[in-house]
């Protein structure tokens, strides 16, 4: 085992971004886009996903294709198509949606898991027996091509088989960031963590050491991180240890998992915390949806140099305003420390929005991405991405810090 500094050299390119609807719903057009995700690649250039959905419903309800753009120094370039659904009823590659990313720190290898076929997650008819299907697609050369997709459903799904709770159901990796550890390297690449949406018994986390090629449970098959969470995403602490933040109605669920044994993936986790207008937390008024978690390094008023952790909710009421709440993270707190008395939030938007993920920019700024209603609302979401900086996420109370010593 091997618990190191991620610091990597890299050459990147220099880019400055700017705001853009990188996927636009027009009038003409009747086929929506939803689930934005996004990944900062190798070369420095950014990777943006989101669903096309033919059949204008969640993926499980028929054809759904993968579209991406990919950002250099002259802009977003244009639209392509990463992987196409065949529409075909029972197949499983009737559809493929809600991708999660990753890109390896130190290969360079760009890693997609999402959801395919015709299966819902929700449904009745959907169980172990005939499960909501999981896919995953590589690139080895920075998104130029990809290698042809493989189905993990059996991968996935096998690790819980023999659990006192009893098989899953049904379950998938929520869509966004796939979190790769900034500490752990145990095998042949850092650590990564998928947080899996799954029932009955809510929120699990796998965990590879070899980029995605096996999976293993994080604290074995019975380890639960919240029994009540939704769609999650994953961070880490400063000593390794794991946080998930899980969606609720009102606003998030927060939990830790402290190893035992790093090496073997074994330990604990604790007992969850809510996080919403009881204890001054995130709070999502009248709705619960998909946001995204981000630990980052950044400066306090006073010169001091912090962890600041940034979530992102639609502040509501319902699926509108999508913001961003943050507050310092220090040390190993309990659930429900960080759960509670969180600062802001901003306002990214007051229109109509909901999903929503975020990535550090190698200048300590943030790449957000997110859905915003179109005009007329409610024709669909535009895919909007924009570049915050932290001192107006914070109001002035902290400042960014180039290129975070644990980017490449």
């Amino acid at each position: 085992m091997a618990v190191v500094a991620a610091a990597v050299s890299c050459n990147r390119t220099e880019i400055v971004y700017e705001d853009a609807v990188l996927f636009r719903n027009t009038e003409t057009d009747t086929i929506p886009y939803r689930i934005p995700t996004i990944a900062s690649l190798s070369d420095g250039r950014l990777l943006a996903l989101a669903d096309y959905r033919h059949c204008k419903l969640d993926i499980g309800f028929g054809r759904v294709d993968i579209h991406g753009r990919i950002a250099d120094e002259d802009g977003w370039g244009e639209p392509f198509v990463l992987i196409e659904g065949t529409g075909v009823s029972r197949a499983t590659d009737c559809g493929f949606g809600d991708a999660a990313m990753v890109v390896d720190r130190e290969s360079g290898e760009i890693l997609v898991i999402t959801v395919c076929g015709e299966t819902v997650y929700g449904h009745p008819t959907t169980t172990r027996q005939n499960p909501n299907r999981v896919a995953l697609l590589r690139s080895s050369d920075n998104g130029k091509t990809w290698d042809h997709w493989k189905e993990i459903t059996e991968e996935v799904y096998g690790l819980f088989d023999a659990g006192v709770h009893g098989p899953v159901q049904s379950c998938f990796v929520t869509s966004g960031k796939i979190f790769q550890s900034r500490r752990i390297k145990v095998g042949s690449h850092y650590r990564i963590y998928a947080a899996l949406c799954a029932r009955p018994n809510g929120n699990r986390v796998i965990f590879s050491d070899d980029f995605g090629r096996t999976w293993k449970a994080l604290g074995g098959c019975d380890a639960l991180a919240a029994r009540a969470g939704d769609e999650a995403k994953c961070e880490e602490l400063e000593d390794g240890s794991v946080v998930i933040s899980s969606r609720i109605t009102g606003g998030r669920i927060f939990n830790v998992f402290i190893y035992s044994d790093v090496e073997a993936g074994a330990g604990e986790w604790a007992e969850p915390a809510f996080s919403g207008a009881e204890n001054d937390g995130c709070i999502a008024v009248a709705n619960a949806c998909n946001g995204e978690i981000l630990f980052m390094p950044a400066k306090r008023q006073d010169g001091e140099k912090v962890t600041l952790a940034l979530q992102s909710v639609p502040l509501g009421p319902e699926r509108r305003a999508v913001g961003i709440y943050f507050k310092e993270i220090d040390g190993i707190p309990e659930p429900s420390a960080l759960a509670s008395d969180w600062s802001g939030p901003f306002r990214v938007t007051d229109k109509p929005s909901a999903y929503s993920t975020m990535i550090p920019l190698d200048d300590g700024s943030v790449a957000f991405y997110y859905e915003e209603s179109c005009d007329p609302w409610p024709r669909g979401y535009d895919m909007v991405f924009r570049v915050l900086d932290l001192k107006d996420i914070t109001d002035g109370k902290y400042t960014q810090i180039n290129r975070p010593i644990w980017k490449r």
